[in-house]
């Protein structure tokens, strides 16, 4: 199971990459298309926006390390280990439900924004949204297993900042 994690995660952090990658060339294509050809294109801009969102959302569902996240620490490392072991269950939990509690309704609104398109490549916004979707689940799967590990006595998950 571990190794089909690791392979998973590779495959998650090419896909960022390849965003990155269409993001910066949908760029440079763009400085080149409105500065040296005095051809502004929309889709250009387009492109970039659209790798930025997915890219964000994707690279904080699938890429960043719970070790990598950004930590207010200054109560939580000068506890005891066991305290810090119930923040992060009872943070985790609190996120698994506020996130649960949204769901409906973000599935509601993606549904609902397949009536739009983006206006350079004609994209339903339904497909522009949905990774927010992804990442609202992806997220409750991974505070789901810091939950997890905190009740188990794991120290690991969620290692100060």
């Amino acid at each position: 199971m571990n190794a089909l994690l690791a392979w998973l995660q590779r495959r998650a952090e090419n896909l960022l990459v390849l965003m990155m990658v269409a993001m910066f060339v949908a760029f440079i294509l763009q400085i080149i298309f409105r500065y040296f050809l005095n051809l502004p294109v929309a889709w250009t801009e387009e492109v970039c926006v659209l790798a930025w969102l997915w890219g964000i959302l994707w690279g904080s569902a699938f890429v960043t390390r719970d070790a990598d996240e950004i930590r207010f620490d200054m109560v939580y490392s000068h506890v005891s280990a066991k305290t810090r072991r119930v923040f992060r269950a009872v943070a985790g939990i609190v996120f698994i439900v506020v996130l649960g509690i949204a769901l409906p309704a973000t599935w509601g609104y993606v549904r609902f924004m397949k009536v739009e398109s983006t206006s350079a490549l004609a994209l339903p916004f339904s497909w522009v949204f949905s990774v927010y979707l992804i990442f609202a689940v992806a997220m409750m799967l991974r505070h789901l297993h810091i939950v997890w590990s905190a009740l188990r006595g794991d120290d690991a998950t969620g290692a100060g900042a």
